[in-house]
């Protein structure tokens, strides 16, 4: 059938449209330099393997690390300003701050859940210390955790138990899902756990190499495949970053699952990594990298 001129205009401009939308769907170019990073530490202390780090809304970092010191706070210009946790946490993994400036760390060594105010006060705990378990009261070494849009928290669990498990910001136990295998909604070291501004549950199912999607009542709703999701984050304008800790890579991820950039290689160079673990942005959309082989903190300035 021959189409008036006005009809293929018509079909070019939808054609346009889709392209665009497509494009925009594939994400915004992000790109970051590698340079050093000025965190001061305390007179006499080692980093241990480093294992996560985040920031406040005040611009504070929080570096959770394997030795003495497990919680490091600085000011926003790297000033040491203190320390918490040489008697209480086991061995450091995931730490996030919460939209009120509280902080959370997941303890794979004790099998616990910390909740800290900024100065250090321990304000709720999660879990049975030193006794790991599948009860709806007892972790397997917990990995991480996530804020949901009510407040509701989040907690990958983990190294010993494959589920996600869900409470109130108080800590009552709201439910949980997941189990052993390679199946759809199934995990094998559920290793990362992020909500993405839609209100979905990202999990990082690390030994299966993929990123699975539910919504937060436990429902299955996409898989990602292709990359070691060990930590992720999104920076302020809603981009995912992963830090592939087989690959030893930062990676971007597009909205459809697809990495469309990645930065490093294995080394102990500036740039290069050996095991990122986890990662965070601070509020100029810098990339601070947490990283265990290396025992260092790497920091990916955004270009400008």
């Amino acid at each position: 059938m021959n189409l008036p001129r006005t009809s293929n205009v018509f079909v070019f401009m939808i054609a346009a449209m889709i392209i665009a939308a497509e494009s925009a769907f594939a994400g915004e170019t992000v790109d970051f330099q590698p340079v050093a990073s000025a965190i001061q530490l305390p007179e006499g202390l080692t980093l241990g393997p480093c294992s996560a780090v985040d920031f406040d809304s005040r611009g504070r970092m929080y570096l959770f690390h394997r030795g003495k010191q497990p919680i490091l706070c600085f000011d926003r210009n790297g000033k040491f300003i203190r320390s918490w946790g040489d008697n209480l946490i086991g061995q450091a993994h995931g730490l996030r701050v919460d939209k009120h400036d509280t902080i959370w760390v997941t303890d794979i060594g004790h099998h616990m859940v910390f909740q800290f105010d900024p100065q250090g006060k321990l304000l709720l705990a999660l879990g049975k210390s030193g006794k790991p378990g599948n009860t709806i009261d007892q972790f397997n070494k917990p990995t991480d955790v996530a804020f949901g849009p009510k407040g509701e928290i989040y907690v990958s669990d983990g190294y010993g138990n494959s589920r996600v498990m869900k409470f109130a910001a108080n800590g009552k136990y709201l439910g949980q899902w997941g189990e052993p295998g390679k199946g759809p909604g199934q995990f094998n070291l559920p290793h990362s756990i992020i909500i993405d501004g839609k209100g979905r549950v990202l999990v990082g199912d690390r030994e299966n190499d993929r990123v699975q999607i539910f919504d937060t009542e436990g429902k299955l709703l996409e898989v990602w495949s292709g990359f070691a999701p060990y930590g992720m984050e999104y920076d302020s304008n809603g981009n995912l970053f992963v830090a592939d800790g087989r690959a030893n890579k930062v990676l971007q991820v597009n909205p459809a699952g697809k990495v469309v950039h990645s930065w490093g290689k294995k080394g102990d160079g500036l740039g290069e990594y050996n095991l990122p673990h986890m990662l965070a942005f601070d509020a100029d959309g810098n990339l601070y990298i947490a990283e265990i082989g290396g025992r260092r903190l790497q920091t990916l300035q955004r270009k400008k």
